[in-house]
């Protein structure tokens, strides 16, 4: 490629000689340039803007988004064009709960630049560059490549299905529509147990709920208590009590540049205590907070397993279906 191929042994065949790749550059040129990308982007991929998971991030979101990851200028390219930014692609990763290393890559490029080798070429990109960091972290026994793509990605899926990647699950969201409609009977608990608010307190309690609920469940992330402490927002936060014991959790917030829409980032429910109404009567408190802090909407995602059968009772309530986000991995080899 021209232009300013990062590093070396870039893959650059096929593609046309007036595109090049560039190292992110923490400004708000490059911010604005990737928010142009995700809005040129929305039309042709069924972006639902106002998701929780995956919406239409302003260039503040990104310039927050790319401080939080390492290394940005290195973990993050920009495609470009006659000096114009058509594309952009991610690199982050995390350890999950059975030790595996997932790094994930994510990449954007404009519609009408697709079809020409350039989102091939930014694949495998991200894949050297994480090749490279799996030898400086020492994690390859465990490591593997990770991808993301809506199902409405059509072009993204056959990118990514064509070049072995497999589908190993996905997650949906929810909408509820209209708060205002909220079933207003609070549904009855076992006798002796109690919901209420979570304070600073009670943060190691529901930390713990949260991550004993995900015992035996795949691709999960470690969570360590320091991170959820740090990121704590409990004004809609609800535990349930069994006497002293907490026996679950809803986890709900405002979004952050939007106070109108709410999330259920975690409903949780001990093992021992599921079936017995408590994350019925959780979600309801929790939406009902969102509502009262000026909430008219609420989303929230879930795995498509639903092992718990926890797409019955979010429809109970009005939840509805409006995208599904498909998780793909590749060996590392």
């Amino acid at each position: 490629m021209s232009n300013g191929v990062l590093g070396k042994g870039v893959p650059g065949k096929g593609v046309p000689a007036d595109y090049g790749f560039r190292p992110y550059r923490d400004g708000d040129e490059d911010h604005n340039a990737m928010a142009a990308v995700r809005l040129g982007c929305a039309e042709r991929d069924g972006v639902d803007a106002r998701s929780v998971v995956e919406g239409l991030p302003t260039a503040t979101e990104i310039a927050e988004a790319s401080a939080e990851l390492e290394e940005p200028s290195r973990n993050q390219i920009l495609v470009v064009r006659n000096a114009g930014v058509v594309g952009y692609a991610t690199i982050r990763w995390w350890r999950e709960r059975d030790g595996t290393w997932l790094y994930l890559h994510r990449g954007y490029l404009l519609p009408e630049h697709r079809g020409q080798g350039v989102g091939s070429a930014m694949l495998s990109w991200a894949e050297e560059r994480i090749r490279r960091l799996v030898v400086q972290h020492g994690t390859a026994r465990t490591a593997v490549i990770g991808a993301n793509a809506t199902a409405s990605e059509q072009d993204a899926t056959e990118l990514l299905l064509t070049s072995g990647y497999g589908r190993v699950f996905s997650l949906v969201e929810l909408e509820l529509g209209d708060l205002s409609r909220l079933p207003e009977r609070v549904a009855e608990l076992p006798a002796g147990m109690r919901t209420g608010p979570i304070e600073a307190s009670h943060y190691r309690a529901a930390w713990r709920t949260v991550v004993d609920s995900y015992a035996g469940t795949g691709f999960t992330q470690e969570w360590p208590f320091q991170d959820f402490a740090a990121t704590a927002d409990p004004a809609c936060w609800r535990a349930a009590w069994n006497g002293p014991d907490m026996v679950g959790v809803a986890l709900c917030s405002l979004r952050p540049y939007d106070r109108t829409m709410g999330e259920v980032e975690e409903l949780s429910i001990r093992a021992d205590q599921r079936r017995l109404g408590i994350g019925r009567a959780l979600l309801l408190d929790g939406l009902r907070s969102l509502r009262e802090h000026g909430a008219t909407t609420a989303r929230l995602f879930t795995g498509t397993a639903n092992p718990h059968r926890s797409y019955d009772l979010y429809g109970s309530v009005g939840f509805q279906r409006r995208n599904e986000y498909v998780r793909y991995r590749k060996p590392l080899i």
